[in-house]
Formats: structure tokens, C-alpha cells, sequence
């Protein structure tokens, strides 16, 4: 492919400060007309100037301006060598599990989201593929599982919906020690609070539709490769399969990512409110939430993040309260999701991880009296009064 696009021309902006690359991206505006709001190419193919000139772009599957904005925006704001915008977060995951070779043992995290569990289970299992669940927040526990085959090591930190929390920096040197390639889902976090890959991962994957995007209007996913080595392999799953992200959905992510900070900033503040109010709530039992400084890896936390992000998950004391507060919360949404602008409560029991075999729930806690609760940017006394009078 011919590279005479302006396009390919970016600064990378390495020395401007982590807000001002949301707000700038790769390129940052257009450069041929100078339109500051990057452009939506919705288009299916490219015209050649003549027989022996291509204009760098061929056919949107392969490649598309807007998305190759966003791509390199997600690459500079992770500090990696590439990145891939896909039409989901489980088509990301698709494509990095494609890496895997026949007979491949992989590590994944115990509470590991229900969606990934379900592409693990249900289809690259049968392709001779071994899967192991383990409690990543205990160094042995990963150490200990590591056999002759394993080929990677697949980490949520902090998970979804426990809030455990891994030391990236000590199982990237576990994961390298033993030749396996080291993924981490950084979808809580973001890079705004958390850079897996400065701390040894190889490789960062996002459920683009939640923080990043962060307005509940896009389905997207993102990887990012700290290596250029690993490049191919993901320009081949988004050649092949056909799984690239839409012109318009790649758009509204780059015009999320703009707030990114500010946003994430906001979700901080208020979730750590919020957890401390539920804990001394008296109908609830018990609060996930990896802010707390009595939380078992709070030091870990603190040694590699900046922030806690907006997540918490709790316990209540019946069934009934659980229901009580999905249907009277008035504010707050009963939705599937996370990391919006609104307030999102969710079931995981029948929602997130309702593929997760029920004896495997059950032993990590997540019963019928268990929620999740993704704080958004709300004031946070009205999210907390509305949580008052639902938990009433």
C-alpha cells in the first residue's frame, strides 16, 4: 500500500500533557481543509489518481481515515506502537484470542467479564484452546498455574464486578518469563488512570463503549499493541474479518475522547463519595470498591494507577431490596453498561454475567443480592439521594 496521504503524516504531540493529546489526538484536524472537528469519511472505497497512484487508501474495510484518527489517537494515549478500533469490545477480544495457536493454555481472571467468559468457553474451546480461571490479585496463585503451554496471560484490573486488583508489573515479568504474551483489559481504568502497557503488558483492550466513548451511543472495541512485531496480526483480523469499526461510530469515540480527562475526573470524585455513603448504609452488606484503603490491594492500586475510576459493586441484605432498588430508582438507570455521563445500575446475575456457569458465580459472590453501579457525572447528591430513597 502507498503511503502519499497526508494522513499518514501525524505528530504524535509526546509532549504534551495527557489531557491536551485527548483533546488533539493524532492528526487533530484535518489538513487539507483545516477542519477542526476531524472528518467523517463515510465511505466504502477510495479513488486511484491514476494507474500507478493510490492515494494510501483503498476500501474502508481495510482502512478508513476517521478510524485511523482514532486508532492513533488510542495508540498515543496508551503509549503503545499501533492501534485497532473494532465494531465491539468482543470483536477485540475475538481478534486477540485469534493470536492463540492449537493446543494454547491461557490464564484468564476468575470474575473475568460474562462476555469474555462466553468466547473462551463457547467457541475458542473447541478449537483445542485451554482455559484457566484464576484469582490474578495473588502473584502465586498466577505463578503457580503457568504450564509448558501457556500462551497468555488475560487480565481485568481492577474485574468486573468484584474490583480485584493485579499487579501488572509483576505478571507481565511472570508472563514474559515464560514466553506467553501479557493482555490486559484496561476498560475500567482508561489510560487517564491506568497504562498497562508502560508497566509490561503487551497488549491493552478496551470496550470502547464505555469510558472512552463515555455518552451510551457507540459499540465499539479497542486494542492497543505495545510492539510493532504484533501489528500484523491485527491489520489481518480487521482485513479478514471484517470486524472495523464504522466511519460515524469512530467519530463519536474521537469527540468522547475529548473529555476523556474531565470525565474521568468527575466519575473519581463522585464514586468515591458514593462508596463511602453506601458503606455506612444499613441495608447494605458489603461494598466493592478498589478506592477503599482497607481494600486487600490497595497498595498495588495506589503503586499503579492515579485514580479508581467510577465503579463499585455491593451487597444488600435480600433479594427484595435488590428489586426494591431496580424499580424505584428514579434518576439512576436500570441498564446493562458502564462509564457513561448517567448513572447506571446493573444485575449482573441476569445481565453481565449470565453466562458465567451459576456454581463459578456463586463462589466469587455474585448472588441475587449482588449489583453493580456505575457512577456517572451527575451532581453527586442527587445520585446519592436517589439511591437513599430507593434503599428507603
Amino acid at each position: 500500500m502507498l503511503n502519499e496521504c497526508m494522513y499518514d503524516n501525524f505528530d504524535r504531540k509526546e509532549n504534551l500533557h495527557f489531557d491536551s493529546k485527548c483533546v488533539h489526538g493524532a492528526l487533530g484536524y484535518e489538513p487539507i481543509t483545516g477542519a477542526v472537528s476531524f472528518p467523517i469519511f463515510q465511505t466504502a472505497t477510495f479513488a486511484h489518481k491514476d494507474f500507478s497512484t493510490a492515494t494510501g487508501y483503498y476500501y474502508s474495510r481495510l482502512q478508513n481515515p476517521t478510524r485511523q484518527e482514532l486508532e492513533r489517537t488510542m495508540a498515543i494515549l496508551e503509549n503503545g506502537a499501533n492501534g485497532f478500533a473494532f465494531s465491539s469490545g468482543q470483536a477485540a477480544n475475538m481478534a486477540v484470542f485469534g493470536m492463540l495457536p492449537k493446543g494454547s493454555h491461557v490464564l484468564l481472571t476468575d470474575d473475568i467479564y460474562g462476555g469474555t467468559f462466553r468466547i473462551a468457553n463457547d467457541i475458542f474451546s473447541q478449537l483445542d484452546i485451554t482455559f484457566e480461571y484464576i484469582d490474578m490479585s495473588d502473584i502465586r496463585d498466577v505463578e503457580a498455574a503457568i504450564k509448558e503451554n501457556t500462551k497468555m496471560i488475560f487480565v481485568e484490573t481492577p474485574t468486573n464486578p468484584m474490583m480485584k486488583v493485579a499487579d501488572i508489573e509483576a505478571i507481565a515479568k511472570l508472563a514474559h518469563d515464560h514466553g506467553a504474551t501479557f493482555v490486559v483489559d484496561n476498560t475500567f481504568l482508561t489510560p487517564y488512570f491506568q497504562k498497562p502497557l508502560d508497566l509490561g503488558a503487551d497488549i491493552v483492550v478496551h470496550s470502547g463503549t464505555k469510558y472512552l466513548c463515555g455518552h451510551n451511543d457507540v459499540i465499539a472495541g479497542i486494542v492497543v499493541v505495545k510492539s510493532e512485531e504484533l501489528v500484523p496480526h491485527f491489520e489481518m483480523q480487521l482485513k479478514s474479518r471484517g470486524a472495523g469499526l464504522a466511519p460515524m461510530d469512530s467519530w463519536l469515540i474521537l469527540r468522547g475522547l475529548k473529555t476523556l480527562a474531565l470525565r474521568m475526573e468527575r466519575h473519581n470524585e463522585n464514586s468515591y463519595k458514593v462508596a463511602h455513603w453506601l458503606r455506612n448504609h444499613p441495608k447494605v452488606k458489603k461494598v466493592y470498591y478498589a478506592g477503599f484503603e482497607d481494600h486487600m490491594n490497595y497498595a498495588i492500586t495506589k503503586k499503579q494507577t492515579t485514580g479508581f475510576s467510577g465503579m463499585i459493586s455491593f451487597e444488600l441484605e435480600s433479594h427484595e431490596a435488590v428489586e426494591k432498588l431496580l424499580t424505584t430508582v428514579q434518576m439512576i438507570l436500570f441498564a446493562e453498561s458502564l462509564g457513561g455521563t448517567e448513572t447506571l445500575v446493573t444485575y449482573p446475575l441476569t445481565q453481565t454475567h449470565e453466562s458465567t456457569p451459576p456454581d463459578v458465580r456463586e463462589k466469587l459472590g455474585i448472588n441475587d443480592r449482588f449489583v453493580r453501579i456505575s457512577i456517572g457525572i451527575e451532581n453527586v447528591e442527587d445520585i446519592i439521594n436517589d439511591l437513599d430513597q430507593a434503599l428507603a
